[in-house]
């Protein structure tokens, strides 16, 4: 799982252009949160980085579609993948660079990044399978936006992964996201499509069933099937802690826009016994897939509970590869730049994930010797003649 696997397959309409994106990823890998010029070993080798990011050639897609063609080869021996979508900001503000967009304050200055990061149900990281970027327009007089409607994010992501659910039927592709996917036109499309993907969001809005019941209201009222524990992993200033929820789920109707009906799971887990100044987790979910049982209830949390690999991915790329303070003269060379960076944050989430999961794995299958050796010496200890380095900390930490 070498960083150049990744991009050997790039095809840029020019060899030398091919092999300066592969050397290129290959030195902002080794130095993730370096600048291009620290991360690369010339003023040559700077220049160059900087000609390939300005070259009319070279474009977001077309740098990371090799990652996408791997991605899908590692979906394909799952049974289940985890398609997490959402969408972040990238805060450019002070910088001079050319078409950027305000951002959640009008003062801000930056881009909205929209990925779809995949994972299996076991929370492998397989790849960055789809990602959008764009700059907001600024409002007009009349205090609104023109340009794209930003939900259609939400709606594309789910067809490229409907897409590839159709190319690889053995593999269930599950599109999972948080309350801004809870959209009756991504469920819709589900539909039309014949659920190539299943999808999985967290509701936000509270619906009127066609008999005139509150959604939430509707599924609260059913009896519990069942309590589940799990540990909830510290995050955004929390400490872990063991949680208690009791289940309850109901498959009804919704209604669309044509006055027809959308067949949904609506799945309510409300925390008990929640400690003292704690807010309850709770968590409303719908699905098109039906569950009746605690069982294929719990399988849908721990679906849900995966969307946290996403949040990981994003404070990868903003904390670990520093990709706030790339200094680029335009949104097309950024944009280019931040495709190298998506796939170098997934490499750095994996290997994390390896070395949590299989501590024992032999260092040569994911490192050069000279990473492997150099993780002995910024650990003060001896660098073995072998990368068989079983049971030592340094392999993939």
């Amino acid at each position: 799982m070498r960083l150049a696997d990744e991009f050997k397959a790039i095809e840029l309409g020019d060899p030398r252009l091919n092999r300066r994106a592969v050397l290129l990823a290959e030195r902002l890998g080794q130095k993730p949160s370096a600048s291009i010029p620290n991360a690369c070993q010339s003023w040559a080798e700077t220049a160059a980085a900087y000609r390939f990011l300005r070259n009319q050639e070279v474009s977001w897609d077309k740098v990371l579609a090799p990652h996408w063609q791997a991605s899908q080869v590692r979906m394909a021996q799952h049974k289940v993948v985890l398609c997490i979508q959402d969408t972040t900001e990238l805060d450019y503000n002070g910088q001079a660079i050319a078409g950027l967009g305000p951002l959640s304050f009008e003062a801000q200055r930056g881009l909205y990044l929209h990925p779809t990061y995949v994972v299996s149900a076991e929370r492998e990281p397989l790849g960055v399978f789809n990602a959008w970027t764009w700059a907001r327009q600024f409002k007009g007089e009349d205090g609104k936006r023109s340009g794209l409607c930003e939900s259609s994010r939400w709606i594309e992501s789910y067809e490229r992964i409907a897409e590839s659910g159709q190319q690889l039927p053995d593999t269930r592709h599950v599109c999972i996201g948080d309350r801004e996917s809870d959209m009756l036109e991504l469920m819709l499309k589900a539909r039309d499509l014949g659920y190539p993907a299943d999808y999985l969001v967290r509701s936000q809005h509270n619906r009127v069933l066609p008999g005139g019941a509150k959604l939430w209201d509707q599924v609260m009222a059913q009896t519990p099937i069942g309590r589940i524990r799990f540990m909830l992993p510290a995050g955004r200033g929390r400490k872990s802690r063991m949680v208690e929820q009791d289940i309850r789920l109901q498959r009804l109707s919704l209604k669309d826009k044509s006055q027809g009906h959308i067949e949904v799971t609506c799945l309510i887990a409300s925390e008990v016994s929640a400690p003292e100044g704690t807010k309850p987790v709770q968590w409303r979910l719908l699905s098109n897939r039906e569950a009746s049982t605690l069982e294929q209830a719990s399988e849908l949390i721990d679906w849900y509970r995966a969307r946290w690999e996403i949040e990981l991915f994003f404070l990868i790329l903003k904390e670990g590869c520093r990709v706030e303070r790339l200094q680029l003269s335009d949104k097309d060379r950024l944009e280019s730049a931040l495709a190298i960076y998506m796939v170098i944050a997934w490499r750095i989430n994996r290997l994390m994930r390896l070395g949590r999961t299989v501590p024992e794995l032999d260092a040569a299958l994911v490192f050069e010797p000279d990473e492997w050796r150099a993780a002995f010496i910024l650990n003060k200890k001896p660098v073995p003649k072998k990368s068989a380095l079983k049971n030592s900390q340094p392999v993939v930490s």
